[in-house]
């Protein structure tokens, strides 16, 4: 299982960051996770794997000025 904020998805082989987000129906664009605590870039998001039992917290775009 991984734990994305505090929501539980199924781990499988192969799964990168990308495959997650698109799993989340919050429909924010994320600029950077952390993965188990270290910084993942959006750039990484689809090389990037996560192994099973990993903690991700995702950081959403904000615009301001």
């Amino acid at each position: 299982m991984i734990t994305v904020d505090e929501e539980t998805f199924p781990w499988q082989e192969g799964l990168t960051v990308a495959d997650l987000l698109s799993k989340l129906k919050d429909g924010r664009s994320y600029a950077v996770v952390k993965l188990d605590g270290k910084p993942v870039s959006r750039p990484h998001f689809d090389t990037t794997t996560v192994a099973d039992g990993c903690r991700i917290t995702p950081i959403p775009m904000i615009a301001g000025g």
